[in-house]
């Protein structure tokens, strides 16, 4: 359970595009504005997935990249552009360059000092392994559980958020 997360829709194990399964979240409500408290929850969520992989297999697969890329990138933001960091205050790094040159991306330019560079790296690592560090102590907290979602999907493949939240209460979704 992860304070102020949008709410669990559907749970898969079925392969989609690279994807080997997809737990499914949808907002209560739109939003245009995100406060940091829901940026560090989205954090954990996104390092559970491997951090579920320690616990049960004591190893780590390449299955949580794209979780550690949104991650990272979430941790970059927070940093560099919505002034989220208590050691480098409300200012913004990175300037994007409007012109395409030779079909390359929109570049970032660096507009700030090495020394600068290294605290920012600093505080985006720490963003995502204190991610790693709550989701690491939410899985095993909830290890029974886990394995009783996991059994279920074994079973099903697909459960509803309503499953999930009834197997984390002890109760048995109807087959």
């Amino acid at each position: 359970h992860t304070q102020g997360a949008d709410p669990v829709h559907k749970i898969t194990i079925i392969p989609r595009g690279q994807a080997l399964g997809i737990t499914a979240q949808i907002p209560e409500v739109e939003r245009f504005n995100y406060p940091k408290s829901y940026m560090l929850g989205r954090l954990d969520i996104l390092m559970g997935g491997r951090c579920a992989e320690k616990l049960i297999f004591n190893d780590t697969s390449t299955g949580a990249a794209n979780d550690i890329e949104v991650a990272t990138d979430i941790a970059r933001k927070m940093v560099c552009d919505w002034g989220m960091s208590e050691k480098i205050g409300p200012l913004k790094f990175g300037k994007k360059d409007e012109e395409v040159f030779l079909g390359r991306d929109l570049a970032q330019q660096k507009n700030y000092s090495e020394e600068k560079s290294i605290l920012i790296d600093g505080e985006i690592s720490q963003l995502v392994k204190n991610a790693e560090s709550n989701a690491d102590r939410i899985l095993s907290k909830f290890k029974h559980q886990l394995y009783d979602i996991a059994g279920e999907l074994l079973e099903k493949e697909t459960i509803s958020g309503d499953d999930m939240r009834n197997i984390i209460k002890g109760v048995v979704p109807d087959s």
